[in-house]
Order: structure tokens, then sequence, then C-alpha cells
């Protein structure tokens, strides 16, 4: 009995989908277990760019199923587009393959315009939001006032309670932000016709994680997002409306902490992150832009630029400790090649004051008191894309993963050097 919980290290954009793609192979149900389509997982195969936002990364595998569980927010619309693109490629996600928990929560066209409206109402302390109406609908979950997937097995009635929840709506829209209202009737239609096609797919999701951790499968469970967009745990407000640690896993797919076996957290060779928010080691030079055009860092989700800088493995540490993390996927090592010298940040320092860990619980407002304390590494200017052999990387790209090690005390067991699921040192 084995589930493995796949997790961001970072800001999340940190390439859980290769991971989890890779992961996959020994695995019999890879589950999403939290967040919505703001989140875009990439996976590179046969000269095909797949952009995954709600169906788990493991879908190329034909022998896996695939669950999205409880824990996350779906966006019919965009699940019937993305199960439409893979059919189209020839990758079954029929019903007796793609499951859709009944707990699940329903995005409605309403929430995406809460969203916009009220992220545009804090004017200059906007988060930056994806606008995909992921927190309304995560507030309506909690609010108990939410629909789930479970409603669609009868279309027509679900189509009545859509109309009413976007009633409800449409005076938040008009009263608080003087928008225009949306037409219940048009969604009502629409989600009445992605009922019917959703509805085979609706399972008691916790009871099929459990049925395979019976018998013995390995069970695969995919995050989206990043330890520090972790609604508990991460940088408060500038987060994202979900748990995104690996405990996330546990309650967003029903099932216990006994059953798991291994603890992945994946990481970049430096660090990102998409919209506002504190972001210590972040460059606003000519290495800031180089690494964001080698490493083609724009939101597969929103076409955005990512905010690009040096590794922390201050925050590594961090996600080790909250996640409880047994190994490292280092990703987008081959995007540093090239560049002469190489800083990483180990810890953090105010006035007199230095400390080892990230200082995420202190605040936002306080953590721009601390400074990062950096550690300068050699660079190196061979083209490792075709390494496979840890032992075959240049000398200092040995050296700057085995200081990654030492400074986290977790091991890297996984290595991207480069797009293609092939290009991996494993």
């Amino acid at each position: 009995m084995s589930a493995i919980i796949v997790v961001g290290a970072q800001w999340g954009d940190e390439g859980k989908g290769r991971v989890v793609d890779w992961l996959a192979r020994d695995a019999r149900l890879a589950a999403r277990f939290n967040g919505g389509d703001n989140a875009g997982h990439t996976v590179i195969a046969q000269g095909h760019t797949l952009k995954l936002h709600l169906v788990p990364s493991g879908v190329l595998h034909p022998d896996l199923l695939c669950l999205v569980g409880a824990g996350v927010v779906v966006n019919p619309e965009r699940l019937v587009t993305e199960l439409d693109e893979l059919a189209g490629l020839g990758i079954d996600v029929g019903p007796a393959r793609l499951k859709l928990s009944a707990a699940a929560h329903v995005i409605l066209p309403t929430h995406r315009a809460l969203d916009g409206a009220r992220d545009a109402a804090r004017g200059k302390a906007s988060i930056g939001t994806t606008k995909r109406g992921i927190g309304p609908t995560y507030a309506d979950k909690a609010a108990r006032t939410g629909l789930r997937a479970g409603d669609m097995a009868n279309p027509e009635q679900f189509a009545e309670r859509v109309a009413e929840r976007v009633k409800a709506h449409n005076r938040t829209l008009q009263e608080g932000y003087g928008l225009e209202p949306l037409s219940a009737d048009d969604a009502a239609a629409q989600y009445c016709a992605y009922a019917q096609r959703l509805a085979a797919h609706v399972v008691d999701g916790s009871a099929l994680v459990g049925q395979m951790l019976a018998a013995g499968e390995t069970v695969l469970c995919e995050g989206a997002q990043g330890l520090l967009l972790d609604l508990d745990h991460g940088t408060y407000p500038y987060v994202t409306s979900s748990a995104t640690v690996a405990g996330g896993a546990l309650t967003g797919l029903g099932f216990g902490p006994r059953y798991v076996s291994r603890v992945v957290g994946i990481a970049k060779a430096y660090t990102t992150r998409v919209g506002a928010g504190p972001f210590p080691t972040e460059l606003f030079d000519e290495t800031g832009d180089r690494i964001r055009d080698v490493g083609h860092e724009y939101g597969t989700t929103t076409g955005r630029p990512r905010r690009c800088g040096w590794l922390d493995v201050a925050i590594l540490r961090y996600a080790a400790r909250v996640n409880g993390l047994d190994e490292i996927a280092l990703t987008k090592l081959d995007v540093l090649s090239g560049l002469p010298r190489l800083k990483v940040a180990v810890a953090y320092q105010r006035g007199g004051e230095r400390i080892d860990a990230f200082p995420a619980e202190f605040g936002v407002e306080s953590l721009a008191e601390w400074a990062p304390v950096y550690e300068e590494l050699a660079g190196w200017e061979e083209d490792i894309t075709g390494v496979r052999q840890r032992e075959a990387l240049p000398a200092a790209a040995r050296e700057y993963v085995a200081r990654i090690e030492e400074w986290v005390g977790v091991p890297v067991t996984f290595i991207g050097v480069g797009p293609e699921r092939e290009q991996a040192i494993v």
C-alpha cells in the first residue's frame, strides 16, 4: 500500500508535470488533489506539448487511471476542452479511465466575474489572481453554498441550482461592484450540457483511492501550485485558496497518513514566481532576463512572464519541514549553463540577526525587512542537455547539486536537464 505525494517546493511552476509523468510509470492511479485550472502542468512528449490544467499529468501512461479529487475546484468548460484535446491525440480519457470526484466543487461563470472584480477593487494591493474563479469557488465551498460534481447526476436539477447561484452572485456583482449581471438562463443551459457530458465520469473519489491502496497499488498524488502559495503556510495574502502542501493530499483525496510512502518536492534550479507578492532573491538585471528567456518562463495558464531569481535553499529547508520531504526533484538545471557565477540564498539577516529559515510566517511586511544571505558558486559552460548520469555532469554542476543536498538535508533523486521527457538524470 503506497501513496506518493508530489508537491511544489517553491512558488509553483517548478515542473511538477514532467516529474509526475516520470513517477507515473510505477503507479496505478494518478490523482490531482487541490487547485483548479489556475495551475498548468506541462508535459512534452514526441514533439507535442501538452498543457494540462485539470487532468493529472500521468494521463500519457495508458494503463494508469486518473482522478480529479475532491479538493479540486473544476471549471467544466475547461475540463471538457481538455478531454477533447486529449481524445484528439488518441489518448483514452473516457469515463472508464478519467474519474471526477463527486465532492469536487464546480466553478461558475459568476465565480470568474467575482474573482476579477474583487482583485480589481484591491487597487495597488492586488494579489494578481489568474481570474479563473478559484478563490470565490473555495469561498462558496467554505460557506456551504457551492455546487459539487455529484450534483451533475441530474442535469436538469443541476441546471436549476446553477441558475439560483448565478442570480445570487449577480446581486453581489451589481450591488457590490456596479457590474452588469450574467445571464442565469445561459449559464443553466451551458451547465446542463456539461453535466450530461461529465456525469458518467463522477465517482466516490475517496472510495476509489481506498480501493487502490487496499489492493496494494501505488497512488500518485499530484499537487498544484507550490508551498509558498499555500493558504496557511505561504506568503499570505499573496497565496492561492487551497492547501498546496503534502497534507492537502490527504484531505483533498480522502485517505489516511499511514499509507504515505514518499513525499517528493519539486524545485527549479533557480526560483520563479508569478503575480504580486514578496520575492527576496528576484533579479532585475540581465541575468534575470536571461534565465527567463532560456527557461521559457512564461505562465502555462496565463502566459504572464514569470519573475526570476536565484535559488533560495532557505525556502527548500522550509519546504522539507512543512511537507516532510523524502527527496527533491530538481528541474531546469540546464537553464543555468553558461552563467559564469551562481548565487544561492542560504540564510536571511536583519540588522545583526541571522536566521537559517525562510521567514515566511513573520508576515509579508516583516519579510521585506529580511535580506537573503548569499553563497557564490562557480558556473559551467558545457551543454548538459544530453547528460543522463550525474557523474557525467560538469564538476561545477555536480557541486551545485551536492551543495543543495547538503544545505537542505534531503537527497536530489531527479535532475531535469531539458524539456523533453527523456532529458533527465534519475
